[in-house]
């Protein structure tokens, strides 16, 4: 009987065919599900990749941390100041910390300022609110343009101006003119050679650098090739001092020679100080600054890149202890060559026969037989020489001399006697281990 023939879009239809693998429900020859693996297969896996990863995963863990903490210091830290040179604030070599730190033990009030616009305020803000009875000190004067040098030159204040350049004379001391800004080198210890009180009591300072032409009715001292490098004169209103270095201001020279009398001298004119530290301009408008030798090495990389350096030490260190290598117990290793005792004892036997060495011998050959022979006889191995050949003697044939000899006496004189030595200790040993 041939089966039905189907129009495109029938169904086809028929007996239903035995229950097939999926069971009654589910159709003939239909995909099985593969079992679930056992829970304790699953945490054998997982011990074992976390025992694999752990160190890594710590590793990471405490380098990424110690990033994190690393850069919410450098947030917090405050940033150290483009030109650190005669700061106040600044503790290195070219910073001014311990001149304002005496300042301000003697009872000075020591106000910083990194801006014109800030020294200017900082004078008002005194007593009564008048500008005037302070002292303005200007460090690197040749950072601020001429506006700004004009409305410092128009503060009733006393000034001191560190290292300044024609510009900055022009406005701030008009009566001084600069003879040479490379006279000496920066630094350089001269003597006061003037009546100025204040440094003829200082004595000699490193005050070398810029030299120059003193008006007539102020008072040039520490001359460098006959101009002076300090120049002091009274106008009206206030007292201008010029200084052609700002070296002994500095943490680095303020305890040589008569640096530190000198700045207290010069600056102790009035209860309050406004000490300007300018601000550097744009690469491209920064004078040519006659200050001290630039700085190399380590002082040229930035705060935050140190902060790198010791976060990568600590990875680095890490990562060494995680990869060092572990000591664990002993274990025996095979030896790639055998090595008789017999050869062994004839190595050493040549050894000692080509250096000589027959009191060796004799040394080597009474020890062995003493460490064999005092077991037997009951005696330790700390035993005085006499109780040994007391004992010795009563279970041997020999005479005591001749036992003392044997075990005690001097060294062989020839290899004939090394020999009979030998023989007389395996004779000895006979003996007496035998009984």
């Amino acid at each position: 009987m041939t089966a039905p023939l189907l129009r495109a879009g029938d169904k086809a239809t028929g007996p239903p065919g035995p229950p097939g693998p999926a069971g009654p429900a589910g159709p003939a020859g239909s995909a099985q599900t593969a079992p679930d693996a056992p829970d304790g297969e699953v945490r054998a896996v997982a011990q074992r990749a976390w025992r694999q990863w752990r160190v890594p995963i710590a590793l990471i863990s405490v380098i990424v941390l110690g990033g994190i903490v690393i850069a919410v210091i450098g947030r917090l830290l405050p940033p150290p100041r483009p030109n650190g040179y005669l700061d106040p604030a600044s503790s290195v070599a070219d910073g001014s910390h311990a001149i304002t730190d005496i300042l301000g033990e003697r009872g000075y009030t020591v106000v910083r300022a990194y801006s014109q616009s800030s020294a200017v305020s900082a004078l008002w803000a005194g007593p009564a609110g008048v500008a005037g009875h302070a002292t303005l000190v200007v460090t690197s004067p040749e950072l601020l343009t001429v506006a700004q040098l004009v409305r410092l030159g128009r503060a009733r204040a006393d000034l001191v101006v560190v290292e300044p350049g024609p510009r900055a004379l022009a406005t701030l001391a008009p009566l001084v003119r600069v003879k040479d800004r490379s006279a000496g080198i920066y630094g350089q210890l001269l003597r006061p050679g003037c009546d100025l009180p204040a440094a003829r009591l200082a004595g000699t300072a490193n005050t070398g650098g810029s030299s120059y032409l003193a008006p007539a009715a102020g008072a040039g001292c520490y001359p460098l090739a006959g101009y002076p490098t300090v120049v002091r004169y009274r106008t009206a209103h206030r007292t201008i001092t010029v200084l052609g270095s700002g070296a002994p201001l500095t943490d680095g020279q303020l305890g040589r020679n008569g640096n530190a009398a000198l700045a207290l001298n010069l600056l102790t004119a009035n209860r309050r100080i406004i000490w300007l530290v300018p601000e550097p301009r744009a690469p491209a408008t920064l004078p040519e600054h006659p200050g001290p030798p630039a700085k190399g090495g380590p002082a040229l990389i930035p705060w935050q890149a140190w902060l790198v350096v010791i976060q990568l030490a600590v990875a680095v260190v890490l990562v060494g202890l995680w990869r060092a290598r572990r000591l664990g117990p002993l274990i025996t290793e095979r030896l790639p060559v055998v090595v008789r005792a017999s050869e062994t004892v004839e190595g050493h036997a040549g050894l000692y026969q080509s250096r000589r060495a027959r009191d060796r011998a004799a040394a080597a050959l009474r020890e062995d037989l003493l460490a064999r022979m005092l077991p037997v006889l009951g005696l330790v191995k700390d035993t005085p020489a006499d109780a040994v050949t007391d004992a010795v003697t009563a279970r041997s044939r020999h005479g005591r001399q001749d036992i003392a000899r044997i075990l005690y006496g001097p060294a062989p004189g020839s290899d004939a006697e090394l020999v009979d030595l030998a023989r007389s200790l395996d004779e000895l040993e006979r003996e007496v281990c035998t009984q």
